[in-house]
């Protein structure tokens, strides 16, 4: 019996003989189709091949691309578990001809896989085809020898394919298995097709025609293949199963949860076994490719598998985490096929085991209150739609675990009721909105938010993403176009820009749309919604659009730099000033960050030597940059520091860089820099290149501010001070390492020359050393004089000179130097109490058109407007002093 994986290794050899590449599967999450969540069908990765925007070395490929259907048009989820043939994750085999072979060559294709190859009875396959396709029903009699009977011409839908309203389309031929008049159900077409006895295997859609807006269509002038099938439904069928769960592969996975739950596979709880095998295969894949558990976009939908999941485990008895010990079981059935399950494999156990963790508190007070509720009510009746609301409101317990708990009580919800109460919250938060203060067009944010839901950013891990128009507001306006030279904010469903937030400033770049292009010159967020600031360069540009996204690559890989080294900057700061260092604002711009801090006194030289020194340690480690998301409470746990003005949900993202390496103090290979963050970093931490301190400042009281360049600033900066060390040498007549010394040597003379020179011009002030002539007034002797040439720092130097000269009295000395006019009083000490130096000052002053001065009794000082009334101030003091004799 061949397994899974032979057969998949069957069909890729089948088509590679046959001149097929042979492409590897695509992510789930689709960069080329903004329309979808994940990627559901082996076409999508080749869309922009069957549409002509882009050619590459092959005309002809084969696939097996992993697919899941769990939200959106495609949402398989409810009914996993309950059914043979449901899966939110399944794996689609295809052959693709891109304008090579056609109808001629497809159907050849898959009658000989099907009938050779695999072995499967002529006479067990029939085939439909759109009714108008003679085209198709007669290669299916030369190539199968069909008969008319086993040809059904189907006239809906069903066999006419369409990549949207418009483009691309054409009929297709649908191969379906009998399994035999002992199931029920009629063939395609009839009264009982939604029976089990016929059975789709293979789809082969010919894309033959192009549409347009009016309806009409034309020829393609390439005319492409596109087929998929099931490797589920034809690995059962293959295996003589007639439920996709009966497989090798699925059955594995069964008894694996069987084992770990100690629950039979095949006894009560077969739905549960079930649901968990499909729900391990999608989680693990969904990781895998970069979706973690969030509360909104696709992270929101892993969520949901995974917490469906979860509560089937439980209501198999298990008291302990369960998911994340099946990983090995999958990753040993399909790991060799898809090496991405086995590189992720310990992030995928991790991220399973941390959120049933969380997720088995909600679920118990979950279900106690789904009780509760439930015994209020008559036998039978229905959960009203308010209940449903508040566990889901108050409690966190999403409606479709309600459904599906009260799905196994032969129960529903009242969905109207739930949506009623879901639009009455709704309400209220826009109220609450539009009295917060927000700017005045914040309506229409959200608005849009109630509508069209958050923004899912994709800008962890590409700079580069197709969306989907979806607003174009100018001047707080909804408008349906903006044209050349307009300035408007660009709504869309996803996006690679990151918007504003924790000190990290909004990406730019450019937004393409097959009509215009946009400069993006900010992106911000209201209400979860990014807008993107443009101004449209070319064209025009429409809501419902598909766009290209490109964010300036130079621009966000410098902020990511500057971003991640503020991390290792925290840290650092930490460790040479004490734990009391906590961040208190941060700017991560593309030209510098700035980083403010909690501490009470200025940095050191040496403190911020040793910083920028640990710093460049740590990015010459090159360690890899890591991120986990976790609850805050979890994150805290670990040491992770919060960063100042976040606001955090019921989940963190939290960054991870740099590695201790002191083995002796019991610190080696731990986190060194461990934070709460929301921003883009760098893959590792050499990406930042290095790091250059600009210097330490006062911010506000207790808080000081540190700015720094990394990379190719912080380089320019170097070179900048090394050019201007040379400069420096080269004016000294010094060698570069002995510049220090000499500067020191010049400012000592300096210093010494200064202090000679105010010694002269105090002499020459005083009459060149000779013995000042004093007046005798009322018995106190008083030197009044202007001198010219004397600073106000030197003046107190002065005023004591003439006091010692004077041995008693009183000295007033008006001066005048670099436009400053300067007033200095002094009294002997024995005159203290009779006068007072400050109240000379103030007489000056107030003669002089100025006021104030203050000081000692025995020496004062003052400011003036001009000394062009020097010789009325004298006089005014001078007659002070006769008052007081």
């Amino acid at each position: 019996m061949p397994t899974l994986n032979d057969i998949r290794s069957t069909f890729l050899s089948f088509f590679e003989r046959n001149g097929h590449r042979v492409v590897d599967s695509s992510p789930l999450v689709p960069r080329n189709d903004p329309t979808l969540m994940f990627t559901n069908s082996g076409m999508v990765q080749f869309k922009n091949l069957f549409t002509g925007v882009e050619t590459r070395d092959y005309k002809r490929a084969t696939t097996a691309q992993k697919c899941v259907r769990a939200g959106g048009k495609h949402n398989d989820l409810d009914n996993v578990g309950y059914t043979a043939r449901h899966h939110t994750f399944f794996e689609m085999l295809g052959n693709f001809s891109f304008g090579d072979y056609f109808k001629d060559g497809a159907i050849p294709f898959a009658w000989e896989l099907l009938t050779k190859d695999f072995g499967i009875p002529k006479d067990k396959l029939l085939v439909t085809v759109y009714h108008t396709d003679d085209e198709a029903a007669n290669i299916w009699k030369k190539v199968a020898g069909l008969t008319d009977d086993r040809i059904i011409r189907i006239p809906t839908s069903d066999n006419f394919w369409q990549m949207g309203p418009t483009g691309p389309c054409g009929p297709c031929t649908e191969i379906f298995y009998d399994h035999g008049d002992h199931i029920w159900g009629g063939p395609p077409g009839s009264a009982d097709e939604d029976g089990d006895r016929f059975i789709e295997i293979w789809n082969l859609v010919f894309m033959q025609n192009e549409q347009f807006e009016d309806g009409s269509m034309r020829a393609l002038d390439m005319q492409s293949i596109d087929t998929g099938m099931g490797l589920e439904r034809i690995g059962a069928l293959l295996q003589g199963k007639h439920d996709n769960y009966d497989t090798d592969l699925m059955r594995s996975l069964i008894e694996a949860s069987a084992h770990a739950t100690s629950a039979d596979p095949d006894g009560p709880g077969k739905v549960h076994h079930r649901v968990i095998a499909d729900h391990l295969r999608s989680t693990s894949f969904l990781i895998a490719d970069g979706v973690m558990p969030s509360n909104e976009g696709r992270g929101y939908v892993l969520r949901r598998i995974m917490r469906r999941a979860m509560r089937h485990a439980h209501m198999l008895g298990a008291q302990d985490p369960v998911m994340h010990k099946l990983v090995p079981a999958l990753v040993r059935q399909m790991g060799a096929a898809y090496p991405e399950l086995t590189r992720a494999q310990a992030l995928i156990e991790e991220t399973l085991r941390s959120e049933e963790t969380r997720f088995r508190q909600t679920l118990d007070r979950g279900l106690r209150l789904l009780d509760d509720e439930l015994a209020r009510l008559p036998e039978g009746a229905n959960l009203p739609g308010e209940a449903a609301f508040k566990l889901y409101d108050t409690y966190g317990f999403p409606l479709d675990l309600t459904q599906d708990a009260l799905r196994e009580r032969g129960r529903s919800v009242d969905t109207a009721g739930f949506d009623a109460a879901m639009a009455e919250q709704k309400a209220k938060a826009r109220a609450a909105w539009a009295g917060s203060g927000e700017s005045k067009d914040a309506a229409i944010w959200f608005e849009l938010a109630e509508k069209h839901g958050a923004t899912e950013f994709l800008g962890y891990d590409t700079e580069e993403a197709e969306g989907q128009i979806l607003a174009l507001v100018a001047d707080g306006t909804d408008v349906a176009e903006a044209e050349q030279g307009q300035t408007v904010h660009i709504v869309v469903n996803q996006s690679p820009f990151y918007a504003e937030a924790g000190g990290q400033v909004g990406d730019t770049g450019l937004i393409r749309t097959e009509t215009g292009a946009a400069r993006v010159t900010d992106t911000r967020k209201v209400a979860g919604v990014f807008l993107h600031v443009a101004e449209v360069t070319l064209g025009t540009i429409s809501r419902g659009q598909g766009a290209t996204l490109s964010v300036d690559h130079a621009r966000r890989s410098a902020i990511r730099a500057n971003h991640s080294a503020t991390h290792l900057l925290h840290e650092a700061l930490r460790r040479a000033l004490g734990a009391h260092v906590a961040q208190r604002g941060s700017l991560n711009a593309p030209d510098r960050l700035r980083f403010d801090f909690s501490h009470n006194s200025a940095v050191s030289p040496e403190e911020l030597a040793r910083v920028e020194a640990e710093v460049n340690d740590f990015i010459r480690q090159n360690a890899p940059v890591e991120t986990r998301i976790m609850t805050p409470d979890d994150a805290r746990s670990l040491g992770a520091q919060a960063l100042f003005g976040e606001k955090y949900g019921d989940e963190v993202r939290v960054v991870s860089m740099g590695r201790l390496t002191d083995s002796g103090k019991g610190t080696d290979g731990h986190t060194y820099s461990l934070e709460l963050c929301g921003g883009t970093h760098v893959v590792r931490t050499g990406d930042i290149g290095a790091f250059a301190l600009l210097g330490d400042s006062a911010s506000s009281a207790g808080v000081r501010r540190i700015e720094a360049l990394t990379g190719q600033a912080a380089l320019a900066h170097l070179r900048h001070s090394d050019s201007q060390l040379s400069e420096i040498a080269g004016i000294l007549k010094a060698q570069a390492g002995d510049v220090v010394n000499r500067v020191k040597a010049l400012a000592e003379e300096r210093k010494a020359l200064a202090n000679e020179v105010a010694q002269l011009k105090r002499q020459l002030a005083m009459g060149g050393g000779q013995a000042q002539a004093a007046k005798d007034i009322g018995g106190v002797k008083f030197i009044g004089r202007k001198v010219e040439g004397v600073g106000g720092k030197e003046l107190g130097a002065l005023v004591d000179e003439m006091k010692s000269q004077l041995g008693s009295g009183a000295v007033l000395v008006l001066a005048e130097a670099e436009g400053k006019a300067t007033v200095a009083a002094g009294v002997t000490p024995d005159l203290v109490d009779r006068i007072s130096a400050v109240t000379l000052v103030q007489t000056a002053t107030a003669a002089l058109g100025g006021k104030g001065g203050g000081g000692r009794p025995d020496r004062a000082q003052g400011g003036a407007p001009s000394l062009a009334a020097a010789d009325d101030a004298i006089a005014q003091v001078e007659k002070l002093l006769e008052e007081t004799a």
